[in-house]
């Protein structure tokens, strides 16, 4: 009895598939930004790959995405 997979839906919205990979959004920059730098907010911003290591953790999270 093997039902369907499903996607994990924190994953889902934490990561996106592109054409050579996957990307994620930078951390610790969602709220309590006051106390930090302008300086470090702008380098948080934008989304960056995921680190090799990790993709088939996160492949296998997004599975029928």
């Amino acid at each position: 009895m093997s039902g369907k997979l499903k996607t994990h839906k924190g994953a889902a919205k934490r990561f996106k598939k592109t054409g050579s990979g996957l990307k994620r959004k930078s951390a610790y920059k969602s709220h309590i930004l006051t106390k930090m730098t302008t300086k470090r907010k702008r380098q948080l911003r934008g989304t960056s790959a995921v680190h090799p290591v990790d993709v088939p953790a996160v492949k296998r999270m997004l599975r029928d995405i």
